[in-house]
Parts: C-alpha cells; sequence; structure tokens
C-alpha cells in the first residue's frame, strides 16, 4: 500500500501574529485517498498481527458513519483481508455513502442493536462472533488496543517543526496515548472530545497508558508527557454540528486551502482557535494534527444538528 508521508504546513493569521502563536498543522489527511488519518496508524500493528498469525479474516466494530470502518474496508482489500464490520444499530437504506463504500471494498456488515453493541468488549460476544464467522481476527472499534497505541507512537516521526504542544481530536483516545509516550517531557499533548461529557476519556487513557507501558513495546520517550482534555467542544455530541460549526469549517477551508471533517477534526480545530482568541496559547508553538475522516462530510446532510 503506497502511502504519502504526511506534510506539516504552517499558518498564519492576524490572531496568531497577536498571540505570539506558530500554527503548524500535520495533514495525516493526505497519506492516502482512503486509508488516511490517524486510522492508519490505528490499524498498521493489528494488521501486521493478523498476518503474522495467519488469519484472513477481521472483524471490527463501528458505527454507521465510522471513519474506522471506512479504513478498515479499504486496507483489508488492498490487503487481502475478508472483512466484517459490526454495526451499531438497525440497518438503513439505502446505505449512507459510509456504508456504500464498505460494501463496494468488500466488507460483510453485521448488525446489531444497541444494548448488544455495548458487550462488544466482553468475552461472551466475542466468542459468539467467532462461532459464527470462524478464525477471525477482532480488533477494537476504532483500533483502541495496545497495537493501536503502538502505531500511533509514530504519528510525528515525519515531523521537524519544533512544537510544545500537539493537539487532536478524540474518539477513543487511542491517538491521544500514543501521541503522549512520543513527546519528549518539555512537551505536553492536549485532547479535544467530540463526544458529550468526553471527561470519562481520563480513565480510558491512563488504562491505556498503563496496558502499553506493561507490553514491553517500544516507548519512544522515557516516560509519558503530560497531557490533558478539553472538553468543551463538542458541539452536542458525537456527530453533531451547528451553523456555527460548520460556517467555521467553511471559512477555514477558503482562507487556507485545508478542508476540515465536522466530525472530529473542526471540532478540534475550532476549540483551538477559540482558545488562543482568549489568551491561553500566548506564545506557545502548536501542532494540530489533522486525522483525516473527509469521507464523513459526504453524509453531512445526516449529521444531526446540535439543538
Amino acid at each position: 500500500m503506497n502511502l504519502i508521508p504526511p506534510p506539516t504546513q504552517q499558518i498564519s493569521s492576524e490572531i496568531l501574529t497577536q498571540a505570539g502563536v506558530e500554527l503548524f498543522i500535520l495533514r495525516l489527511d493526505l497519506m492516502h485517498p482512503w486509508v488516511n488519518g490517524n486510522k492508519w496508524f490505528k490499524l498498521k500493528y493489528n494488521l501486521l498481527t493478523a498476518k503474522e498469525q495467519n488469519y484472513t479474516k477481521i472483524l471490527t466494530f463501528g458505527g454507521a458513519y465510522s471513519n474506522h470502518i471506512y479504513a478498515t474496508a479499504a486496507a483489508g482489500k488492498l490487503l487481502g483481508f475478508h472483512t466484517i464490520g459490526v454495526i451499531r444499530g438497525e440497518e438503513r437504506l439505502p446505505l449512507n455513502p459510509t456504508l456504500s463504500f464498505v460494501v463496494e471494498q468488500g466488507m460483510q456488515l453485521v448488525y446489531i442493536d444497541r444494548d448488544t453493541y455495548r458487550q462488544r468488549h466482553t468475552p461472551e460476544l466475542q466468542e459468539h462472533l467467532r462461532q459464527r464467522f470462524g478464525e477471525v481476527l477482532i480488533i477494537p472499534e476504532g483500533g483502541c488496543n495496545v497495537n493501536g497505541v503502538r502505531g500511533c507512537t509514530e504519528i510525528l516521526s515525519e515531523v521537524t517543526a519544533k512544537f510544545d504542544t500537539v493537539c487532536v481530536a478524540c474518539g477513543t483516545a487511542t491517538t491521544l496515548a500514543g501521541l503522549t509516550l512520543a513527546l519528549q517531557p518539555q512537551q505536553r499533548s492536549l485532547g479535544f472530545p467530540v463526544l458529550k461529557n468526553g471527561d470519562f476519556l481520563r480513565q480510558d487513557i491512563n488504562n491505556l497508558l498503563t496496558q502499553y507501558l506493561d507490553s514491553g513495546l517500544p516507548v519512544p520517550a522515557n516516560t509519558p508527557a503530560p497531557w490533558e482534555l478539553v472538553c468543551d467542544y463538542h458541539f452536542g455530541g458525537y456527530a453533531k454540528v451547528n451553523d456555527q460549526l460548520v460556517s467555521f469549517g467553511e471559512e477555514f477551508t477558503y482562507t487556507y486551502g485545508i478542508p476540515l471533517d465536522y466530525v472530529y477534526t473542526a471540532k478540534m480545530f475550532y476549540g483551538v482557535m477559540d482558545m488562543i482568541r482568549k489568551g491561553f496559547f500566548a506564545g506557545d508553538r502548536l501542532l494540530l494534527v489533522h486525522t483525516g475522516g473527509l469521507q464523513g462530510n459526504l453524509s453531512l446532510k445526516n449529521i444531526k444538528r446540535a439543538g
């Protein structure tokens, strides 16, 4: 699979100049047409494990607009895996652009009700799925496991720009955990949960960091760098937007030529720019990670508007 090394792009504006802030954007969205953003990094070592252990089938979980499901289907086809997507909720026809794409990539879709979906981490449900589908490697939703964290420790490997703080949108916080393990102690990471009441991710991050450090896998830095969550820019919850966010995304794209997805990246970018205006980053050098997911904008009309 041919991946383009992600470029780092600096932007400038009067607001940044007044705040004394340098702002760089890591364009993970440009790595590959379909398997891009942080999704590739979270899949990388899971897929290598599947190859090493001679699996031919991969099963994973996600919602109807999941970037992870989208990337897994595309990567599976490119690398010769049969993929199975366990989708939260009932089937709705016609399929939205995300699910239409994954079916075109050969992914088999299985729909389960939301109560059952909440049991996706349990041995009981996973054993049921193995009995149904045979020898299958199960990858957690969003690639949220030690292999996913390991891949995310490599996200900054191509970055040469000097920065103090790295910012990323958070769903499972796997990416934030990996970034934190790759930073130097004088640097820090900020996660912007796209879910309402995203503070619960603190425990998940601590668990992921502990599991990774106990795994014996390579740790780029001697110890995890400081990290924080900023939970004020979810815009009503997961996959919810409002006119203010859409206007911000459109203006940002027009001004800088950088498209943003509205489920993840636009919320983080909006939050960062708002915090700069309020003086939170005075004199700081910021690196914003563009995690891709632009395919989700095709379904914008179906994304819920926050009231």
